[in-house]
């Protein structure tokens, strides 16, 4: 299905009846990623999953996607499906355009999850990686994105979920310049959002890999300590809807039956 915003087109799937779920997919993937969980998630809830600014069969609206943007994007969506409120789980960047909405509109957010994700901004160093591949992307975009996806799996997960693994890169690589661009300059540039996540009056969770370099979980568990956020952690990488299949499925089940 599609949506004409703002001279654009924006992709979404909805599966299942029940209370609703939002589901958001990280950098350089689509709505795709989810179908192996949504098939359990939509048993009992109304699942949307939907293809962000840049990714997927969404087009890009500029050169940079902000995540306050890529939220408009999907208040748009829950608008047009007339959705008042929902439980949101957002797999990395998707945490990030999550944590936007939350932002903005509070009243909507019976639950999220952070999952792969936190609620932290860029430090300096993290801004340079991004400026540095956003320039590489330019004149080497394919064996940039085939280096950088294969640095977000667990060592040895490359080849133990080769086939998976395969079909996620295909659609990284899918992914035009543009959207690469715009996504790594709005990421660059978002906000801490520790408060908005603490301050939530639904249910918080953040889900980690044990194995995620691109987390920093000891610091997360220390900023959470006292609050009423939850935390979950699973043995392997930053891409646990391949790696931690089974167990991310539970756990997510649990977060939005809750």
């Amino acid at each position: 299905m599609t949506l004409d915003y703002k001279n654009i087109k924006i992709n979404y799937k909805i599966k299942g009846k029940g209370p609703a779920v939002v589901l958001l997919h990280g950098f350089l993937e689509s709505l795709e990623m989810w179908n192996t969980i949504n098939t359990v998630l939509s048993e009992n809830n109304q699942v949307m999953a939907i293809d962000l600014l840049g990714h997927g069969k969404t087009e890009s609206l500029g050169y940079i996607h902000t995540m306050e943007a890529m939220a408009d994007a999907v208040i748009a969506v829950l608008n047009h499906l007339n959705i008042k409120d929902a439980s949101f789980i957002g797999h990395s960047m998707g945490g990030y355009v999550a944590l936007a909405l939350a932002e903005k509109e509070p009243h909507r957010v019976n639950g999220l999850c952070l999952m792969n994700s936190t609620f932290e901004a860029d430090d300096d160093s993290r801004k340079i990686i991004r400026a540095r591949a956003i320039k590489m992307a330019h004149t080497n975009y394919a064996s940039l994105v085939r280096m950088s996806f294969a640095n977000l799996f667990a060592p040895d997960s490359v080849l133990k979920y080769k086939p998976q693994f395969d079909i996620a890169l295909k659609i990284a690589l899918n992914t035009k310049l543009q959207g690469y661009v715009a996504a790594q300059e709005g990421m660059a540039i978002r906000q801490n959002r520790y408060k908005i996540l603490k301050d939530l009056t639904g249910k918080s969770l953040i889900i980690s890999g044990k194995k995620d370099t691109l987390i920093d979980v000891k610091d997360i568990e220390k900023q959470i300590k006292n609050t009423s956020i939850f935390h979950k952690e699973v043995s392997e990488g930053h891409m646990s809807h391949i790696e931690n299949t089974k167990e991310l499925t539970y756990i997510l089940k649990h977060f939005i039956e809750k």
